[in-house]
């Protein structure tokens, strides 16, 4: 992985999610095939998945999703497409090695993985740790329910 570091604001600017729900704070580097991310966001008090003053380690699902969201915008601008929806289809052999995350003192390190690709969608695989400890890995597809291009859409049809 070699390209530059993203900050948050660049990050909202790929996904769909907004304020606090916007999980992670920096892409640290990211190839064609694979992104690592970092967050702090699990200790905030005020997170917006904190249920009775806690947050569920099953939560790390969705920091996972975030990632491939933001790799496949990144993808995406690279090749001078616009950032395209996409919808979580599937989430398979989610591991987690913790109950829950907000007392993790340590940053979150989130790396996803595309195993596969097409013009629908794409198969990931997913992992994060913090101080070295694995905390949660699994597998996730997503779908883009809109055609990627005019010329996409004419070939199906």
């Amino acid at each position: 992985m070699s390209a530059p570091a993203i900050g948050r604001d660049a990050i909202a600017g790929l996904i769909p999610h907004a304020g606090r729900m916007c999980l992670l704070d920096t892409v640290v580097a990211w190839s064609d095939g694979e992104i690592e991310c970092r967050s702090d966001s699990h200790r905030d008090p005020a997170h917006p998945l904190r249920h009775g003053g806690a947050l569920a380690a099953v939560h790390l699902a969705e920091y996972g999703a975030q990632a491939m969201a933001i790799h496949g915008g990144l993808l995406g601008r690279a090749a001078g497409a616009p950032v395209r929806r996409g919808l979580l289809v599937t989430l398979r052999d989610l591991k987690l090695a913790v109950a829950r995350i907000d007392d993790i003192a340590a940053p979150l390190v989130v790396r996803a993985r595309r195993l596969l690709a097409n013009p629908d969608g794409q198969l990931y695989a997913f992992e994060i740790a913090a101080d070295g400890q694995a905390l949660a890995s699994g597998r996730a597809g997503v779908i883009h329910p809109e055609p990627a291009s005019p010329e996409a859409a004419s070939s199906r049809a």
